[in-house]
């Protein structure tokens, strides 16, 4: 296989073509620096050795096996894939109608609203899970699937809402009115005319705000029970107390989850352009 050199213009320099090489080593370098760390726990997830050390010297099972067969980590496991759908289907249907509900309308304050509703992606999450224990402590929800839910819906909704913002961006409004001037009415025009239109986007945003969920330890720190420990709180746990090679395991499935989501990701923004 031949290695296929880049095509420079005519009127490029040699430093034009230096500053093109060095720009490519430069992100390959990075892509490396940033992956490198993630990829060297894969291996010692084979490793046939009780503790997380290189050189391996035989590989094993036996992690995954103990993943799959271990109680805690099977809650764990429950808890994280019925807690993140959850908020996904919260977070995703109020940024939806939020989104387009901002970009029909003009009104005063809409840039206020919109800061308020984005607000939970600047704020330092330390400072949510403080402030939603002692709301739902109040509220005696505080070890309950329901604050999390909750909570975490609240932390997703703010990229469903950019998301579909930047989707309604190119939507033909033409094609409302169109809708409507025929007889159909407000939600038949949202479910066969908006929605069909702006999916990309919605989907988009229900993945972001599935991983947001998914991957989120600090509100679970303040906010579950016994009962309610997520993946990432059971990961953080066991760091903690006791370093296992079930955790490496754990984190090369979560690799691979990701990957996947990143993947889905990928693709529909290939369907949206």
């Amino acid at each position: 296989m031949k290695l296929r050199l880049p095509k420079f213009p005519a009127y490029a320099t040699p430093l034009d073509k230096l500053g093109w090489w060095t720009l490519r080593f430069g992100c390959v370098a990075v892509l490396v620096f940033l992956l490198l760390p993630i990829l060297v726990i894969i291996p010692l997830s084979f490793s046939s050795s009780s503790f997380l050390v290189y050189p391996i010297t035989g590989w094993s099972l036996r992690w995954y096996q103990n993943l799959f067969t271990s109680p805690e980590w099977g809650r764990a496991a429950r808890n994280s894939f019925i807690i993140a759908p959850a908020a996904t289907v919260i977070a995703t249907t109020l940024g939806t109608l939020a989104a387009v509900g901002l970009a029909r309308a003009n009104f005063a304050f809409k840039g206020m609203l919109m800061s308020l509703l984005i607000a939970p992606m600047v704020v330092p999450v330390v400072v949510v899970g403080v402030s939603t224990y002692i709301f739902f402590a109040n509220l005696g929800l505080s070890d309950s699937y329901m604050a999390l839910i909750m909570v975490h819906a609240a932390l997703g909704a703010p990229f469903v809402v950019t998301t579909v913002l930047a989707t309604l961006q190119g939507f033909n409004q033409n094609l409302v009115r169109a809708s409507l001037s025929l007889g159909a009415g407000p939600f038949e025009t949202f479910f066969r005319i908006t929605l069909p239109v702006i999916a990309p986007g919605v989907i988009s945003g229900a993945l972001f705000a599935f991983a947001t969920s998914f991957d989120e330890v600090v509100v679970v720190l303040f906010l579950a029970g016994p009962d309610q420990v997520t993946l990432p709180r059971q990961m953080f746990t066991g760091i903690r107390e006791n370093i296992s090679p079930t955790i490496a395991a754990v984190a090369t499935l979560l690799i691979i989850f990701t990957t996947a989501l990143l993947g889905t990701l990928e693709w529909l923004r290939g369907r949206r352009r």
